[in-house]
């Protein structure tokens, strides 16, 4: 007898435990890439708070920041940490961890989130998967260049500029004007030279040029070089441009009306909305087209941050359930309005004030993507794909853009430093 009421005990308590697992739902480690402060970040925990009263599951939140993640998720995912699900770049998520990462196709097709979600920018997230949808995309932006309409208008330039040569005029309109053209600072200035010279030989080329060392052999460096000497020799560039650092430029000269353009991603408004207040005019164009190149105007980098749920996971659903409460719908609205960025959700046809003259470029971009993927660029056109030269060819391309050193000189010495 005592042998059953024991048995019935054991039994009881087996329940009550399931029953409060039951109760307290499940866990899901998420690790993300923002910080706690930031616009994104307080968007995201409002929505996991919202995610976590829904559903009674228990969401671990973790804000790394960009290093933590760069440094810590591949060692934490090689050590058997549990992380469920995080988020990064596109590039980086795919090309840098793709090994980790879980397949979506299905979760997705149950969900039917591609109803409403970029087609060119998902199509950039199955490509950089092999062909297989292994991320989902959120934070959409893209990286052209930004400029205040106002001083446009003011300077008579009344629209923005397709070719070089309307690049040109538009740059001494707005120096007659008593307006600085063009600036830039370090984090940014190399990108200048990758576009242009993708513009001229395509980014595979440029690919070649920074990782062979073909400065002398290949003629569109001489090109380029003298397109921005001539720009120099004008008083195009800020007189900042050879030592600003990070974010001195953005937040100054631009910000605060003194500098017409800048090549920057669209993150750019959110980042500078501090210095210039809600009613700065923006405006955005793509790079301008070369005589003789090979690439267009819709030839850009564009991309966007992207979930990827870990391989190994327990909670694929729960982890997915996650990624539409934050890209579909009302926290996304907020995410877009709040961050002064794009917004993932195609239902979300209001985007910021700031952002509404980047909407036809992006639209078109993104679009002319779904037909060809070779307009993507990836980041500054290949210009960074060699790490060893990368600061010696930011610090001539600041000597070139300062006018301490003719095109000649740029291409020797970088065809001197490369060491073939």
């Amino acid at each position: 007898m005592k042998r059953i009421v024991s048995l019935f005990l054991m039994a009881a308590l087996l329940l009550a435990v399931v029953g409060t697992v039951s109760a307290e739902g499940k866990t899901i480690v998420y690790w993300s890439m923002w910080e706690a402060a930031e616009p994104q970040g307080q968007v995201i925990q409002k929505a996991v708070d919202a995610y976590m009263a829904e559903t009674g599951n228990k969401v671990d939140l973790q804000f790394k920041g960009r290093t933590g993640m760069r440094e810590g998720l591949q060692p934490a995912l090689d050590a058997g940490t549990v992380i469920d699900l995080f988020d990064e770049d596109i590039d980086r998520v795919n090309f840098q961890w793709g090994t980790y990462l879980l397949d979506l196709e299905e979760l997705a097709k149950a969900a039917d989130y591609e109803a409403t979600a970029n087609a060119g920018l998902m199509a950039v997230a199955r490509a950089n998967g092999g062909g297989t949808l292994k991320s989902i995309p959120y934070q959409p932006f893209i990286f052209n260049y930004f400029y205040n309409v106002d001083l446009f208008e003011d300077a008579g330039v009344t629209e923005a500029p397709a070719t070089w040569e309307a690049f040109m005029e538009a740059c001494q309109k707005l120096k007659d004007k008593g307006y600085i053209p063009v600036t830039s600072d370090d984090a940014y200035v190399l990108l200048t030279m990758g576009y242009h010279l993708a513009r001229l030989v395509g980014e595979e080329q440029v690919d070649k040029i920074v990782k062979e060392g073909l400065w002398a052999e290949e003629p569109a460096v001489l090109k380029a070089a003298q397109d921005f000497e001539e720009m120099a020799k004008k008083g195009f560039f800020s007189p900042t441009i050879a030592s600003s650092a990070f974010p001195a430029n953005q937040n100054g000269e631009l910000a605060l009306g003194e500098a017409a353009m800048y090549l920057n991603g669209s993150w750019l408004p959110n980042e500078v909305k501090a210095m210039t207040g809600p009613d700065f005019n923006w405006g955005c164009f793509p790079y301008p087209e070369l005589e003789g190149g090979v690439t267009g105007l819709n030839h850009a980098n564009f991309g966007g941050q992207v979930y990827g749920i870990n391989a190994k996971t327990e909670v694929a659903q729960e982890a997915f359930d996650i990624i539409l409460k934050v890209t579909k719908g009302e926290f996304d609205s907020q995410l877009s309005q709040e961050s002064m960025g794009v917004p993932s959700d195609t239902n979300n046809s209001q985007w910021p004030d700031s952002l509404k003259n980047v909407k036809p470029v992006y639209d078109a971009i993104t679009k002319a993507y779904e037909s060809d993927p070779a307009i993507r660029f990836s980041w500054g056109a290949g210009i960074e794909n060699n790490p060893d030269m990368t600061p010696i060819i930011k610090q001539e391309v600041q000597k070139l853009f300062s006018g301490a050193i003719t095109a000649e000189e740029f291409v020797n010495n970088l065809e001197t430093a490369s060491s073939k």
